[in-house]
């Protein structure tokens, strides 16, 4: 299996080399050139137990890279040492694409790429530490879509990361299980940590402050699962009020400037002792798939669940929020229950409920959105019925639920 991988990576090396166009190439050393060209070598024929290093300095890479071996490291001497420049690169989808189980890449960065930068495609056991994504010329739809992006993984570890300036999220988990993402900072990407059809997610010690929206916890249709029981805690989400600048027609394009924590179409969602303030749309918004702006009619996935259920938001520390939406129905409704210099509660809910878990529009217990907050209120702005019925009682939400467990990672990551 292995000699086969080689062979297939070198034959894609060689058809993408002599079909790759020459615009956007950029002057380079011969040392850089040779530099570049034992990195490639060294990754296809890498062997189980091999560990790449990335010497200390800005290394241009003008195509992208791949891995197929499992059991491979690449390390590098520090996110701020060695740096993969892709700001030349003229072919290839990613900067790196990785299709490999029991994969660890730290302490490097990976700067500039055409496309995605970091890309683990259907792994297992996968360590990304202490690495740095960043698009240098700062928010722009042309940047790459994804920082960092895990999808249709299983034991997944993100620690310690920096994702900046990603035209979707900077760091995104999806379609996976088992994954923790912590000690990270997401900085001016349209979602700064992105949780989407993930089955079981802590997401804890980040920091996501001047993205369009800091951590989003979502759930899309026609995918091969559905995702739930995610659990976002000891963050600080601050100051996420910059513009939008995903390509129209994405999922993230729908979401408002001045969002701090989105949970979209996702059940079993826990909130609590996070830090969520200055958030201008709101601190957190609670949302089903029917009032999303990328949500065009009704001929979703037959197992796909579009309402929010089962969310609990407790002991967080909520500061200033609301006061700004991005949303000119929510500046209206805003202005008209809250007066000109009025913010909207801490918790804005869409108001949409499963008319088979629910009763005259009120969830059934072990479906509602409850709120063990001190005196965090919530607005349910009835979008279902044209905001006819907007309400702020709290009593519905006056909940509790039982705590999800905490992720445990398998023996593997012990020690690593």
């Amino acid at each position: 299996m292995g000699t086969l991988k080689v062979l297939l990576s070198a034959m894609a090396l060689l058809v993408v080399q002599a079909c790759s166009p020459v615009n956007n190439q950029i002057e380079t050393t011969d040392a850089e050139k040779a530099f570049e060209k034992q990195l490639i070598k060294q990754l296809v024929m890498a062997k189980s137990g091999d560990v790449i290093e990335i010497p200390e300095g800005l290394h241009p890479i003008s195509r992208g890279l791949s891995l197929n071996v499992d059991g491979v490291t690449i390390r590098g001497k520090g996110m701020n040492k060695s740096i993969l420049s892709f700001k030349g690169q003229i072919a290839g989808a990613e900067g790196l694409l990785v299709n490999a189980n029991d994969f660890t890449i730290e302490d490097l960065a990976l700067e500039d790429t055409r496309g995605d930068a970091l890309k683990v495609n259907e792994a297992q056991n996968v360590i990304i530490r202490r690495v740095r994504t960043e698009w240098t010329n700062g928010p722009d739809e042309k940047n790459g879509a994804y920082g960092i992006y895990p999808v249709q993984t299983q034991h997944t570890l993100i620690d310690g990361a920096v994702a900046i300036a990603a035209s979707d999220a900077g760091i995104y988990v999806g379609q996976s299980k088992n994954v923790i993402v912590r000690n990270s900072r997401a900085e001016y990407n349209v979602a700064g940590i992105e949780i989407e059809n993930t089955q079981g997610a802590d997401v804890y010690n980040n920091i996501a402050t001047n993205n369009t929206g800091g951590i989003l916890v979502f759930n899309m249709p026609n995918l091969p699962q559905p995702g739930f029981a995610t659990r976002v805690f000891n963050n600080k989400v601050v100051d996420n009020n910059t513009a939008n600048f995903a390509a129209k027609g994405t999922a993230v394009a729908g979401v408002p400037a001045g969002s701090g924590v989105v949970i979209n179409s996702n059940d079993k969602v826990e909130i609590f002792n996070n830090v969520i303030g200055d958030n201008d749309t709101a601190n957190v918004i609670v949302s089903s798939y029917y009032s999303a702006s990328f949500y065009s009619d009704k001929s979703t996935a037959d197992a796909f669940d579009p309402y929010p259920e089962t969310i609990y938001i407790y002991d967080n520390e909520f500061g200033k929020g609301g006061n700004s939406p991005d949303l000119m129905e929510l500046q209206a409704l805003r202005v008209a229950e809250f007066g000109i210099g009025g913010s909207l509660p801490d918790v804005l809910w869409d108001g949409y409920v499963n008319p088979e878990k629910s009763k005259d529009g009120v969830l059934f217990a072990e479906h509602q959105i409850c709120i063990n907050n001190g005196a965090a209120g919530i607005v349910n702005v009835d979008a279902a019925n044209g905001y006819k019925n907007i309400s702020t009682d709290i009593k519905p939400h006056q909940c509790q639920h039982e705590k999800l467990p905490a992720v445990v990672l398998p023996e593997y990551f012990n020690g690593k």
